[in-house]
């Protein structure tokens, strides 16, 4: 007998051997129909997974993130399944289960059309009906590819050659269809009842745009036609905040063929709003202490490689020249903390001038793949709020603790305070190549870096193998309107590049001894939180960051003149704004400002002229009838000084 310790803190005694959907069906048939997977001692497992030593059990449902992927991942093998049924001599890449859904990609004899979406989704729907039993078993690698060779599914053959010879590799069969497959699945095919196909987009195999473009499918599955309905109408609303879309609809940037993937132009509205951004990030900079620095865009490669950006980073780096022609080559900048180390080493410090806080708003490039590229969110040029602190060890957590509370204040001033979460990223021992090899100072760091943030009472998670190659970091996570998630922001404890550089300060005994480095961002990349501003406003920005923020529109004609003495005043007082003067009713003028998203609108006629008064529509209380022009502006100058949400 073995001993299970279940969610609740209770303990019940079962034979060895037990899988564990038979122990859910023994707590409850009711929690066996829901169950999804299982998690032992914290690892999620497949249901069919045998118990063999005492454990921690819990039984997951689609109520657990865990449980939604096994859930999403059965209907993403569904999805598989339909689609050879239809198309036979398509050839299966991969199939995930990802945040908010799944998806698969497929090599097809050209893409799949709307018509063809609707008959996957029909033949998805017999699936699931057939309730079809779904077995797992292993085999050898050799067997492993035997058996994909006989089905001439060449990259499923390709992802098992790179796989140990001596794996043992799982699979999932569901009636005629048997993937390659990790896993964990679902019992049968008959509880994924709501499902819908969303989109079909190019991948290339792997990721990389050298290797064939494929189709994928995305869908998403639900237990509920009802949460069904609820996501799709979520995702509508998605689609209209997208800031690819509705950045470019607004005119906040744009992109050309001619001048290349990765490079946004920003117009006048996104410049402006980066200006504001980088302004308020500045400003606020400097009462923390920080001091301003201004380093060059480029470097010879001998900077490079005494950081170890050149071992460990050349690959996503411009490098113009060619060492091979005995040419000097030189490398645009991916970071700038190598240029302000020199600057810390130009005379020598001692332990009274820690700490210093160097900042600087950066211009970067980073040669990203084409296919990692997105609007503004991952681009190949780029501007970041990057700071370096060199400190002390007696003030490394002090320092630390400032960062953390510059970021906190700049995100909840632009309102996105609840849509972050925290990672603390660190090293792989493993991966040699990735990283500075120096385990004990890794250890040191990674040890100092959770005390503080346990210290500091921030909610994080764990993910090894996403450190800097220097050093472990605290990544701010934020998700965009499709729920993909990106690092908006980092901190990091850098052991290794103080060392590289020989910095150094003279202590209060005489002794030259080495600093600690954070590496920070305040706001993080410009473009992207432009990004993401954009789609958290749907364009419609707080009035302190609207690009503009009140357009005049005159009835007619006969009262441009006071429009006219209205928009001057109102720039006067710095605010940003435009008049409408065009020969158009007062209607359209109203409902073509209300696209250009600005807070306030006001109308004046003979009314408003006589009176020296504005009639004011607002974004947030619409039609607020007349008040006095000097009122208006006192109360929009208040809105944009305190910067209002």
């Amino acid at each position: 007998m073995i001993n299970i310790t279940l969610k609740d803190g209770s303990m019940k005694s079962y034979e060895f051997g037990m899988t564990v959907f038979e122990i859910a069906k023994d707590i409850s048939e009711g929690l066996a129909r829901v169950a999804c997977a299982g998690m032992v001692n914290g690892k999620t497992v497949d249901l069919r997974q045998k118990i063999t030593e005492d454990c921690e059990l819990s039984i997951l449902t689609f109520d657990d993130e865990e449980g939604k992927k096994a859930f999403r991942h059965t209907a993403c093998h569904i999805l598989a399944q339909a689609v050879k049924r239809l198309f036979p001599d398509t050839k299966l890449a991969i199939g995930p289960a990802i945040d908010g859904g799944f998806y698969y990609d497929f090599d097809k004899q050209g893409s799949f059309s709307a018509e063809e979406i609707i008959k996957i989704e029909e033949e998805m729907k017999k699936i699931v009906k057939e309730d079809l039993l779904i077995e797992r078993y292993e085999l050898l690698r050799s067997e492993a590819i035997s058996f994909m060779l006989g089905k001439d599914e060449n990259f499923k053959v390709q992802l098992i050659e790179d796989l140990p010879e001596d794996a043992a590799l799982s699979f999932y069969k569901q009636g005629e269809y048997t993937d390659l497959c990790a896993g964990p699945h679902l019992m049968s095919t008959k509880p994924v009842k709501a499902f819908k196909l969303t989109q079909v987009a190019g991948a290339y195999w792997r990721g990389n745009e050298k290797n064939k473009m494929l189709s994928r499918i995305y869908g998403t599955a639900f237990t509920k036609k009802s949460d069904l309905d609820a996501h799709i109408e979520q995702m509508e609303d998605a689609k209209k905040r997208d800031h690819n879309k509705l950045g470019r609809e607004l005119k906040f940037f744009t992109t050309s063929d001619v001048i290349g993937q990765g490079l946004p132009l920003l117009m006048p509205n996104g410049a402006r709003v980066i200006q504001l951004l980088q302004r308020f990030v500045e400003d606020e900079e400097e009462k923390r202490g920080y001091v301003i620095t201004k380093t060059p865009l480029m470097a010879k490669s001998d900077l490079y490689k005494m950081s170890g950006h050149w071992d460990h980073y050349k690959d996503g780096m411009f490098v113009l020249g060619d060492e091979s022609k005995d040419e000097e080559v030189m490398a645009l900048r991916p970071m700038t903390c190598p240029f302000q180390f020199t600057i810390y080493n130009a005379d020598q410090k001692s332990y009274r001038d820690l700490p210093i806080r160097y900042a600087e708003t950066s211009t970067l490039f980073r040669n990203e793949s084409s296919g990692e590229m997105h609007g503004l969110i991952r681009v190949r040029q780029f501007t970041i709020s990057e700071g370096h602190l060199v400190v002390r060890p007696d003030q490394l957590e002090e320092e630390f603790k400032g960062v953390i509370n510059l970021i906190n204040y700049l995100m909840e001033t632009l309102g996105l305070e609840d849509d972050i979460t925290y990672r603390f990223s660190k090293g792989d021992p493993d991966n040699k190549e990735k990283y500075i090899d120096n385990p004990a100072a890794w250890a040191d760091t990674e040890a100092k870096m959770k005390d503080i943030l346990d210290h500091l009472g921030i909610n994080y998670k764990t993910a090894i193998d996403e450190a800097a190659f220097y050093g472990p970091k605290l990544d701010l996570q934020i998700k965009n309107v499709h729920g993909k998630e990106d690092t908006i922001i980092t901190v990091q404890i850098d052991f290794a590049l103080p060392e590289r550089f020989d910095m150094n300060y003279i202590d209060s005994d005489g002794v030259k001894k080495r600093p600690y480095v954070i590496h920070r961002t305040s706001i993080g990349c410009y473009e992207r939180t432009l990004a993401i501003l954009i789609e958290k406003y749907a364009g419609a920005f707080p009035t302190w960051l609207a690009p503009l923020q009140v357009k005049v529109l005159p009835i007619s004609e006969k009262f441009h003149d006071y429009a006219d003495s209205v928009v001057a005043k109102l720039k006067a007082a710095n605010i940003r704004t435009s008049g409408d003067f065009r020969a158009e009713k007062i209607g359209y003028k109203i409902r073509e400002a209300r696209n250009e998203r600005a807070p306030f609108l006001l109308i004046v006629g003979e009314k408003e002229a006589d009176l020296n008064e504005v009639s004011v529509r607002s974004r947030k209380n619409g039609d607020e009838g007349s008040i006095a022009l000097d009122s208006f502006i006192a109360r929009i100058k208040e809105e944009i000084e305190t910067r209002l949400l």
